[in-house]
């Protein structure tokens, strides 16, 4: 009967996993009805401009695509955005990424530099700048980033005006690399950011969508590049090179460097291993995501459209 009792507690374990993995899907899909996506035209606020979701995406507002970056992928606020553009068949959890959407209105960006800047050199000191804004990231409770190296040298497209660039980056001692893919699109008065967030792998279907969701934005009447006026328009403080290596990066790229990876991973794990912790009667942090054990998930606010 001895021989008996591991073959009996593996079946056990199997079976809770088993359970535990039914749960956490149940979870997920419960999670993904909540929220509320869009297709068409989206007009954003203060007549910014039109974004026409383009085929194969679909939009989520500026409140749940908040509730997203900030209570399930783990980032610091996310306040701010204008909402999120993601893959139509990918989910908000299970191996999703997107384009996190905002305006920076910080005037009219001069061009004039865009040939003359040294990307190699400029990123030898982003490396540096990293490396020492790590302590700071360290004392808020958030893992140190490495810079590795551009996934994309920045370009700038002068007939669009047009900035794009990726970076490839390392969470604490993560194995897998993050994608972080800029793209900045210059208007009279500010900057829309597009930034899209995935894994290093995913760069090939980033950059295959990059044209399509570039076109389907457009700025307001008045609102356009060509339309600055030199007279009544404020310059801005940021050129071409200033946005690539610019403090506002803090607030769009750093938020969108994803803890998701661990914050989704950490799903996957509690659920499976919830059985097995109920058995041995363990204590374990709680779970990143609101009610993990298969009830109805807490919705985002103001997740329906008025």
């Amino acid at each position: 009967m001895k021989t008996l009792l591991p073959l009996a507690l593996c079946l056990f374990i199997v079976s809770a996993f088993a359970n535990e993995a039914d749960s956490t899907q149940t979870f997920i899909d419960s999670l993904e009805a909540t929220f509320n996506y869009q297709h068409g035209e989206i007009k954003f606020e203060n007549g910014i401009g039109t974004l026409n979701v383009p085929a194969g995406f679909r939009y989520l507002d500026s409140k749940q695509s908040e509730y997203v970056i900030h209570d399930l992928w783990g980032n610091p606020d996310g306040s701010g955005t204008l909402g999120m553009l993601l893959p139509e068949d990918i989910g908000i959890t299970e191996g999703a990424w997107a384009f996190i959407i905002t305006y920076e209105e910080m005037g009219y960006v001069k061009d004039d530099d865009a040939d003359d800047i040294d990307y190699d050199e400029l990123l030898e000191q982003l490396q540096t700048e990293t490396n020492e804004a790590n302590e700071e990231r360290k004392k808020e409770g958030y893992e140190p980033i490495t810079l590795v190296g551009w996934a994309a040298k920045p370009y700038y497209d002068k007939s669009k005006n047009v900035l794009h660039w990726a970076k490839e980056i390392k969470f604490g001692d993560a194995e897998e690399s993050t994608l972080n893919y800029n793209v900045r699109i210059l208007g009279r008065k500010g900057v829309l950011v597009l930034n899209a967030v995935a894994s290093m792998e995913e760069l090939p279907e980033v950059e295959k969508n990059i044209d399509p969701v570039l076109t389907s934005f457009n700025y307001g009447e008045g609102n356009k590049y060509s339309d600055f006026n030199p007279d009544l328009d404020e310059v801005a403080a940021w050129t071409i090179g200033g946005l690539v290596a610019g403090k506002v990066l803090a607030k769009v790229g750093i938020l969108a460097l994803l803890l998701k990876n661990i914050k989704l991973i950490g799903l996957a794990i509690v659920g499976a291993f919830a059985g097995i912790r109920r058995w041995f009667k363990k204590k374990v942090d709680p779970p990143a995501v609101r009610d993990i054990g298969g009830g109805t998930p807490e919705p985002p606010a103001d997740s329906t459209p008025a």
